[in-house]
């Protein structure tokens, strides 16, 4: 039973400590990475929508300006 509660001790003040870690700072910290992470990703894949465009209208022989915006 003693071991038990030991573990129990050691279990909440790990679970205090990294919830201390996180706090304001630290939670703002990984929404800023998260957010920056988002970011990244969307500029990666607006990128290469942007050359298999070029890529396509290479291959159809378009050109931008002949293309009407509906």
């Amino acid at each position: 039973m003693g071991i038990g509660v030991a573990i129990g001790v050691i279990a909440f003040r790990k679970v205090s400590e990294a919830q201390s870690n996180l706090g304001p700072e630290g939670l703002n910290r990984a929404v800023g990475w998260l957010a920056d992470g988002v970011y990244d990703f969307a500029d990666a894949v607006r990128s290469g929508m942007r050359e298999r465009e070029t890529d396509l209208r290479t291959a159809l022989g378009v050109e931008s300006g002949e293309v009407a915006r509906r």
